[in-house]
């Protein structure tokens, strides 16, 4: 008896919320807020209506320029908001919330800039950000949700790192974090010199090179351990972390080149930065086989002792001289965006590692 051939199955992506979109989506109005009313230097005395904006003439001078950065602005925006959305609401519906949320985030920017002197709210841009939605949602509809959910790197990440979307979120910013300039490489959390300046210890140094070391050394075995108590067992965690920290370095060459020039690419890798990593992923290797217990005190302690290195030991002074003759000109406010991730990383870090670890003492 002959059994007909089966035709193969089409491979249909389960409706499944997509985490992924949802916590871009959320990063992506977050940036759009930082980007839109910095420097905050809000004036809530200056005599204008909070809704003058909306009966307010339009601009004397209207550049396309303007108008095309508005409508890009969100597009992005627009788009994640449709995979966001998914499973409970899909096509015009989730185009509607799309369109919904755009207009009402750019509607909250537009009244906030109206409190910021160096900001012009503008009907138009109102009208050119919700476009930006409104295009966004539409370019997401045709493509489906297995466009987002069903890829080979949302696919490779669910490898690594499950439902676990925080220490994906962590090692997703871990290397952005590292591009404002530092005075020790890795050296994340530096609280003091974001809220009052670089600090000038003065020349009186211990040994450079051991200084940056020991920081450098502590702080990737630490980072490298505390992001992977988020991976799966089975995850090839030696090969990820390596490949974060190649992509880290790759980051900073390039955004060094465009903050100081290209023969000032490579200024950061000093003796102590190239030892530091050398020692910290040997360390790694071998700490990675601990069991999940042990390697969270060690990245705990080793994070701890860095931090507090980091604002104890005095800074390098060749570190201080680069900064005072550090001319950012159009990347001043992404420098500015980029020092803040560096210095919230670590406490989120930190926050997420005690909540995991809450986690694991329930269950056992």
């Amino acid at each position: 008896m002959q059994h007909k051939a089966q035709r193969p199955c089409k491979l249909v992506w389960p409706m499944q919320a997509m985490p992924l979109a949802r916590v871009i989506s959320l990063s992506y109005a977050l940036l759009i807020l930082y980007i839109s009313l910095n420097p905050f230097d809000f004036d809530f005395q200056n005599g204008i209506e909070v809704w003058a904006w909306l009966a307010a003439p339009l601009p004397r001078f209207i550049t396309l320029f303007d108008v095309t950065v508005n409508i890009l602005a969100y597009i992005p925006f627009g788009f994640l908001l449709v995979f966001a959305a998914y499973p409970r609401w899909r096509n015009f519906r989730a185009l509607s919330i799309a369109l919904a949320l755009s207009a009402l985030l750019a509607f909250g920017v537009e009244t906030l800039q109206s409190w910021v002197p160096s900001r012009v709210p503008s009907l138009m841009d109102w009208w050119a950000n919700v476009s930006g939605g409104l295009l966004g949602g539409l370019l997401a509809i045709p493509l489906g949700p297995q466009w987002l959910s069903g890829t080979a790197i949302r696919r490779r990440f669910d490898q690594w790192f499950g439902l676990n979307w925080v220490a994906c979120a962590l090692f997703l910013l871990f290397p952005w974090s590292q591009i404002y300039p530092q005075s020790s490489w890795l050296g994340t959390g530096v609280w003091g010199h974001v809220i009052f300046g670089s600090i000038d210890w003065g020349t009186t140094v211990i040994n450079q090179v051991a200084q940056e070391t020991l920081i450098t050394g502590l702080c990737w075995l630490g980072a490298g351990l505390l992001l992977s108590l988020g991976m799966r067992a089975k995850a090839p965690q030696w090969q990820i972390l390596n490949g974060l920290l190649c992509l880290t370095v790759l980051l900073k060459t390039l955004f060094t080149a465009l903050q100081f020039g290209v023969e000032f690419s490579f200024i950061w890798l000093t003796a102590g930065a190239f030892w530091g990593m050398l020692f910290g992923t040997i360390a790694l290797r071998w700490s990675l086989r601990l069991s999940q217990r042990a390697k969270a005190g060690l990245a705990l302690l080793c994070l701890i002792i860095a931090t507090v290195a980091i604002h104890i030991l005095p800074d390098n002074p060749y570190f201080i001289l680069t900064l005072r003759h550090w001319q950012q000109g159009r990347l001043l406010h992404f420098n500015e965006l980029m020092q803040w991730v560096s210095v919230i990383w670590l406490p989120l870090a930190f926050i997420w590692m005690m909540r995991n670890s809450a986690d694991l003492r329930v269950k056992h």
